[in-house]
């Protein structure tokens, strides 16, 4: 056996029911964390006096720290207690959001929100990691609650964020988050007792991944382009690392999985056209129905409750018939909303938000169908790297599509139409957009239908 190896405990069933309805209400917390926060950006320039660039790192500090935490949790579940993690993670979770509520300025805010994003980067990183340690016989309908969780909290934040920042303060956004810690002694109870493995990190292939992802991560958000030649010199440092180390930081075999590779590529394209529709649809709404920020909440909230629910019928599904035909159908729905968006775009706000359901629909299907397959892919000493790399992989896929297509709507004058149902005028740039989606989603389908099949005949042949 792999020294690092990670033995299954299946719990009983009383504990399965306690330890997912905590996963998601904590991983509802960590979602509705960040999502709030974009609506109070604007308040918290204000009180600080802070231009748009300055006051942007709110939220590019959390995102970047927040991306590469969730890859080296994953790593650190393969040799450390679940539950020893998770203590320390939402310790230093709600520590950040009370340094960030008692904030006396704008340095000591980006300190609690980089805080923050270090302790919140477990929430998910693990709460993907326990379904197949812990759960093994029910874990793709337990990815599907925490992935209808991720759709509905992502729905509801802005809308909380908005009331909350509204009726009060956006330094109560952090009183919100503090409440985190009441959940420790209930994971330190209810999450079984693990040994430490025996193994090592490698803590210089850790730091060549994570400035490989920080240098790609503030190029997509600075397009800096002198940050490429950093990202190039990075990554190759760290392949240099992984071929000369004895136990690199990511094993060479877990890339060397086509079933994997072909799945995460599959999840990085699905989830940049969820982020890219996500992040341009309140611009739109703002932009061409003049709507407040709690109005396009309340757009985007009927989508976010509709996947809630049937994000959890396809986790279901996904134990009865795995997670192959859960994707394709998760990206076959994205296609279609975002095709129904780009033809109505410029219509009424509640015809978009009839349209955002189909859209919504396919945010938990795809997360829940290919952490499943993960999981079945990977040995048990390869899953929480493996699962490591796929958050990793879907943050840079939402940052992607948002800073590309963020460019791409400060073009002027656009009349060409793509798509040839849409309505002329204002409309056109966004129908565009989101037919550019639609085509992207068609051609992800379209390629892991195809890669799959073959890895997967592959596999069974070796």
């Amino acid at each position: 056996m792999n020294s690092s190896q990670t033995t299954l405990l299946e719990v009983s069933d009383n504990q399965k029911k306690k330890l997912t309805f905590l996963v998601c209400l904590i991983l509802a917390f960590t979602v509705m964390n960040s999502t709030m926060f974009n609506v109070a950006i604007p308040d918290i320039s204000s009180d600080f006096n802070l231009s748009t660039s300055q006051v942007s790192w709110v939220m590019t500090g959390y995102i970047l720290v927040f991306a590469i935490g969730s890859l080296m949790y994953g790593k650190l579940a393969d040799l450390f207690p679940i539950r020893t993690l998770f203590t320390f993670g939402l310790a230093l979770f709600s520590f950040g959001a009370l340094l960030g509520l008692l904030s006396p300025s704008f340095e000591v805010l980006i300190l609690a929100r980089v805080l923050q994003a270090m302790g919140g980067a477990s929430i998910p990183a693990l709460s993907f990691i326990i379904p197949s340690r812990f759960m093994p016989s029910i874990r793709g309908r337990v990815f599907g609650y925490v992935a209808s969780t991720v759709a509905f909290a992502s729905g509801v934040g802005p809308i909380l964020g908005g009331i909350i920042g509204g009726a009060f303060s956006w330094r109560f956004l952090f009183f919100f988050s503090m409440l985190a810690v009441f959940s420790i002694p209930l994971f330190r109870k209810w999450l079984p007792m693990e040994e430490r493995k025996r193994g090592s990190i490698d803590l210089l292939g850790a730091a060549l991944i994570a400035l490989t992802a920080a240098s790609l991560l503030f190029f997509i958000t600075t397009f800096d382009y002198r940050l490429i030649g950093l990202f190039v010199l990075f990554a190759l440092l760290f392949i240099w690392r992984t071929v000369k180390a004895k136990d690199p930081f990511i094993q060479p075999a877990i890339l060397k999985n086509r079933r994997y590779t072909v799945t995460v590529i599959s999840s990085f394209f699905g989830t940049a056209c969820l982020f890219g529709l996500i992040f341009v649809i309140p611009i739109m709404l703002r932009d061409l129905n003049t709507l407040s920020t709690i109005g396009i909440g309340f757009v985007l909230f009927p989508g976010a409750i509709m996947a809630g629910f049937l994000g959890q019928y396809g986790g279901r599904v996904i134990d009865k018939k795995g997670g192959v035909p859960v994707v394709k159908t998760a990206l076959v729905l994205i296609a279609a909303g975002c095709l129904l968006i780009s033809t109505f775009a410029g219509s009424g706000a509640w015809i978009i938000s009839l349209c955002m359901l189909v859209a919504y629909i396919g945010f938990p299907l795809i997360q829940s169908s290919t952490a499943d397959l993960l999981s079945t892919t990977l040995s048990s000493e390869q899953n929480g790297v493996g699962i490591g790399i796929f958050n990793l992989l879907n943050f840079m896929g939402g940052a992607f599509s948002s800073a590309i297509f963020g460019a791409v709507l400060e073009i002027q004058d656009v009349t060409f139409r793509w798509n040839l149902l849409a309505d002329s005028g204002l409309n056109v740039i966004y129908s565009n957009l989101f037919i550019s989606l639609s085509l992207l989603a068609i051609l992800n389908v379209i390629m892991f239908s195809i890669l799959y099949k073959r890895a997967d005949r592959s596999a069974q042949a070796y």
